[in-house]
């Protein structure tokens, strides 16, 4: 027999209350997670950091008596050169030893020979007709020593006119006259003579026959092509600004990229021509180098129409304060710092400026720091910071994990020194 417990009112309703807190418990976490996802992230606010003032390398200027490296480019031209010619008609026989391209020859000697037969003939014919010449002179004059005995026998007096009529005086003016031409026609054949032989008007090299052995010459046909090898010449292009540091008879060192590493050759500025270059409307100057051969000295040999790196050594110099190029900023204008690590902007006066560096002529003194590097757009009163040799790329970056004791405001970053 199985004995049943009667259910009680009082447990009833604990299960009713017990059922009612997990429902309102329940509800309260949905309702409360629900509030949690709803709800955006607070994040609390806070004031950015004060960026810190740009890192900037700077040199410390000084002035000095100087003048600018100047250099340019210029092309070898020959001083002297010309085309040698026939001055006689005849067939060219043949060149003298050693007259081919490449070759020097010496000042009147001889490179090459024409055909001398109709020459030697033409000379002799001249000869012959002076002979003539002079022979009739002396009978002439005979005629006239004759007449003058006869007309002082005659015994009376005539006029000048009447009286050089009878005397015979203009056949004796003519036949001497006759003498001249033909002295002349023998000395101008003699001369043809001579000028068979063709020779080197000065030392020279030559460049090119320009006919060949066996060939029918006429007056003035081109035979050499000869170089003079004392001296040659180069053209070089400037700015016209950059003339002002020059003057004839300055240095100019002079390098190609076709010569051993290290050679140079040395040359002196002859003129500054007054015709401007036609394509850039740069200064031309004209530089002489000697032996450019090098047939009498050690170095490279200048060849024509070689382009050459031209470099001038100023005898003119200023006091100057040299700065890189690369410090200038559009019209002129540099930045340098102040005692308090702030920028200043300052015009100046350019004396020279190349790719590389610039020299200033006025608008800085000596002991102030320039910036030569780091800004991007500087303004008047910028506080910047000066870059000191420790410091790393990083830094100059203005990394945040900086000290406080690497800031500008910080007494140590306003005693950093600059890199002059």
């Amino acid at each position: 027999m199985t004995y049943h417990r009667p259910f009680s009112l009082s447990q009833y309703g604990r299960i009713r209350l017990s059922a009612v807190a997990a429902l309102l418990t329940l509800v309260g976490g949905a309702a409360l997670a629900w509030w949690i996802v709803t709800q955006p992230p607070r994040i609390a606010r806070t004031p950015p950091p004060e960026p810190l003032p740009a890192m900037v390398d700077t040199i410390t200027v000084s002035a000095s008596a100087q003048a600018p490296n100047l250099y340019g480019f210029g092309r070898v031209e020959a001083e002297q050169e010309t085309m040698l010619a026939s001055r006689v008609a005849g067939q060219l026989e043949h060149f003298a030893e050693g007259v081919v391209p490449g070759q020097v020859v010496e000042q009147s000697a001889p490179v090459a020979y024409i055909d001398q037969a109709d020459l030697m003939l033409s000379l002799e014919d001249a000869q012959a007709q002076l002979a003539n010449a002079q022979a009739a002179l002396a009978l002439e004059q005979a005629e006239q020593q004759r007449a003058r005995s006869e007309y002082e026998s005659f015994g009376r007096q005539l006029s000048a006119e009447r009286r050089a009529l009878v005397l015979r005086e203009p056949q004796l003016r003519q036949a001497q006259a006759q003498v001249t031409q033909a002295r002349v026609a023998r000395d101008q054949a003699a001369l043809n003579v001579e000028r068979a032989t063709l020779t080197a008007p000065w030392r020279a090299m030559v460049q090119e026959r320009l006919v060949g052995a066996g060939s029918l010459l006429s007056q003035g046909t081109e035979v050499l092509h000869l170089v003079g090898v004392e001296q040659f010449w180069v053209r070089a292009s400037l700015p016209s600004e950059w003339t002002e540091w020059l003057e004839a008879g300055s240095r100019v060192t002079l390098t190609s990229r076709g010569w051993p590493e290290g050679a140079t050759r040395e040359g002196t500025l002859v003129s500054m021509l007054p015709s401007l270059e036609e394509n850039g409307l740069q200064a031309q100057l004209l530089i002489a180098v000697n032996d450019p051969l090098a047939l009498a000295s050690d170095g490279p040999a200048l060849r024509l129409g070689d382009i050459l790196r031209v470099s001038f050594q100023p005898a003119i110099q200023e006091q100057l304060i040299s700065l890189p190029s690369a410090a200038l900023r559009p019209g002129d204008v540099a930045w340098r710092v102040d005692e308090e690590n702030r920028l200043r902007r300052t015009p100046v006066t350019l004396a020279y400026r190349g790719e590389d560096d610039a020299l200033i002529r006025s608008g800085l003194e000596t002991g102030q720091r320039v910036v030569i590097a780091g800004l991007a757009q500087p303004r008047e009163g910028q506080l910047v910071r000066i870059r000191r040799p420790n410091d790393t790329p990083a830094q100059a970056g203005n990394e945040p994990g900086h000290e406080r004791g690497n800031e500008p405001g910080d007494e140590r970053g306003d005693k950093s020194g600059d890199n002059s």
